[in-house]
């Protein structure tokens, strides 16, 4: 068999939010392969070690690999809207993280890869997908189905409720996390920042052409703490190895906040005294163990949980979901994307 290439151009013309919003929540929802035994032989499940890291001389520049396996799940076909029962998918995704590329002539994304998909029967390899479009969109879904199931089903009318958005750094991960949150919730106002103002700047005059129609207001704001005054939504993703919000920052009541950053550490961005405050929510408690165990924080449990379930366990005004990026995530939005071609 020689293996389909899929290129990015051809990955971005076929992702919509809706597709890779319900991949993502497929995979979220999946128990582990450890939980799986007779009474819950129909239910999906996944199988995914902790990924490997890989140091190319200094932290500023990674190797990551995350293998995958998620068996028994719907897929969406795009090509029908229909869900194919009992799918299941074989992948690893290969990552590289070089802190710089952004600074290059002419840049690069600091975060690229390639997505393997391997047949679920014999091994061999069907395709080699370039990943770093699935990378900054399932992220950015995976944010956008905790904030549905830690947020909005605190409200009775949820989508009809207006949110107030905040996103700290308008690198990739920004711009994936406004244009999808946009695209998927009520967000009347949109407040932005970045360190370098000129890609806040951009991207509120992306998002202004984008939904003037839907009545969003765009502000781009001078300090983190602006940003996030009124907002309930956060999501931050920067390689801040400081915490550019704490907890005065925030208004009072309900507050989540989405921490999708990468660095040194996954937790830098956000204060301490947020976290004390905070229940926490993780994708994968596997990576977490290894990836958080520096972090002093109440970490209920999966966010698939409160998918599977309906409803969170605690009645806390402030949640963080903590995103660390699954294996999962990946297979069944590139499973998705091989399938609609």
């Amino acid at each position: 068999m020689i293996p389909k290439y899929i290129s990015s151009v051809q990955v971005k013309e076929i992702l919509t939010w809706p597709l890779v919003n319900a991949a993502v929540e497929e995979a979220l929802k999946a128990i582990d392969y450890s939980e799986l035994n007779a009474a819950n032989l129909e239910q999906s499940y996944k199988q995914q070690p902790p990924r490997t890291i890989t140091t190319c001389g200094n932290a500023s520049k990674l190797l990551l690999t995350m293998p995958g396996y998620v068996g028994n799940y719907n897929a969406l076909n795009r090509k029908t809207n229909d869900h194919l029962k009992c799918s299941s998918t074989l992948a690893c995704k290969v990552v590289t993280s070089f802190t710089n590329n952004q600074n290059l002539q002419p840049p690069l994304p600091n975060i690229l890869a390639n997505i393997l998909l391997f047949d679920i029967n014999t091994g061999e390899l069907q395709c080699i997908m370039e990943g770093t479009q699935i990378t900054a969109w399932r992220t950015a879904a995976a944010s956008i189905v905790a904030t549905k199931y830690l947020y909005m089903k605190r409200f009775p009318q949820r989508f009809e409720t207006s949110i107030k958005l905040a996103i700290i750094g308008c690198g990739v991960q920004g711009q994936s996390h406004a244009l999808g949150m946009c695209a998927t919730f009520n967000v009347s106002e949109i407040y932005l920042w970045n360190r370098t103002q000129s890609k806040a700047d951009d991207l509120a005059l992306k998002l202004q052409k984008l939904y003037s129609q839907n009545s969003v207001q765009v502000f781009v704001t001078n300090t983190p703490a602006e940003a996030v005054r009124e907002a309930a939504v956060i999501c931050i993703g920067t390689y801040s190895p400081n915490a550019l919000i704490n907890y005065d920052m925030l208004k009072t009541g309900d507050v989540h906040i989405n921490t999708v950053g990468a660095g040194a550490v996954h937790f830098g961005e956000v204060s301490q005294d947020i976290y004390d405050n905070a229940v926490i929510y993780v994708d994968s408690l596997i990576n977490a163990r290894t990836e958080l165990k520096d972090l002093k924080a109440n970490i209920i449990g999966e966010i698939g949980q409160v998918i599977r379930e309906g409803k969170r366990t605690e009645k806390k005004c402030l949640t963080i979901y903590q995103s660390l990026g699954m294996a999962a995530e990946d297979a069944t939005v590139a499973q998705a994307v091989y399938d609609a071609l």
